[in-house]
């Protein structure tokens, strides 16, 4: 499947005329450039009806400079079979540009082996899917990304906080380095920095409230947080220059999250 796709994806790339590619560069470097998210819940927009539950695609904005527009395309529920299924990635590359980035973060439903429209196996399947962002980015002249999926909020008994991810990650990891993608190492650091905070301090962090104890989604601190990551994680593998971010050192005012009325 992927390699019939990816072959069609490389050729269109190199039917690009030389010229147009430089024209194409010059013109991506003088206007607003965009990162488009494509994930699932953890990074999706939320509305006023799900408040205070908050995706970290929510908070990225509050890291980058003007010149970056962050198109969040993240939807609940979705995994990296099922968000191509249902044409999403199609609409993102319908609309993305040379000099875009196209930052990908699947695996909470990637999981999900009873349900076959949305699971995929971590080493054939969720690799073969991935590629179909990564091909499709690039013979737009855009750059992908991927980021291993955040870590849900899991301890053991003595306290140790635990990858709840199984192979994905890693899966992730060998793709990265095979096609020569940038990674966002987002699962090690959650669990680094939900290890950090320990038992009680991460429920601050995840969506619980007074009626749920929801231990894979955020509330305002912990969007903040991961989306901090992943700004700090563009910077480290120089996806983004210094130039391109802000406040990653700085405290982010609670009351910048808000959550619109969904549209009808």
């Amino acid at each position: 499947m992927s390699l019939t796709r990816r072959q069609v994806s490389l050729a269109a790339l190199a039917a690009v005329p030389t010229a147009l590619a430089v024209t194409g560069t010059a013109r991506a470097a003088q206007r607003c450039r965009t990162l488009y998210i494509a994930g699932d819940s953890t990074a999706a927009q939320k509305y006023a009806d799900a408040a205070p539950e908050t995706g970290w695609g929510m908070a990225l904005p509050f890291f980058l400079r003007k010149e970056w527009a962050v198109a969040n395309h993240a939807v609940n529920g979705r995994s990296s079979k099922s968000f191509v299924d249902e044409g999403r990635l199609d609409a993102i590359l319908s609309g993305i540009r040379p000099g875009d980035l196209l930052l990908v973060q699947f695996a909470h439903n990637d999981e999900k082996s009873a349900d076959p429209t949305r699971y995929t196996e971590p080493w054939t399947t969720y690799q073969d899917y991935l590629r179909l962002y990564v091909d499709g980015a690039r013979a737009h002249g855009a750059r992908p990304v991927l980021a291993t999926p955040v870590e849900r909020r899991r301890f053991d008994a003595d306290g140790n906080a635990v990858p709840t991810h199984g192979d994905y990650p890693a899966a992730m990891r060998a793709l990265a380095e095979e096609e020569r993608v940038a990674l966002l190492d987002i699962e090690a650091l959650s669990l680094a920095l939900w290890q950090e905070l320990g038992v009680e301090a991460t429920k601050t962090y995840f969506n619980w409230t007074a009626t749920e104890q929801d231990n894979t989604h955020f509330n305002p601190p912990g969007a903040i947080a991961v989306a901090r990551l992943v700004g700090r994680e563009l910077l480290r593998t120089r996806v983004l220059a210094p130039r391109d971010v802000i406040r990653l050192h700085e405290d982010i005012p609670l009351s910048w999250i808000t959550w619109p009325p969904e549209a009808s």
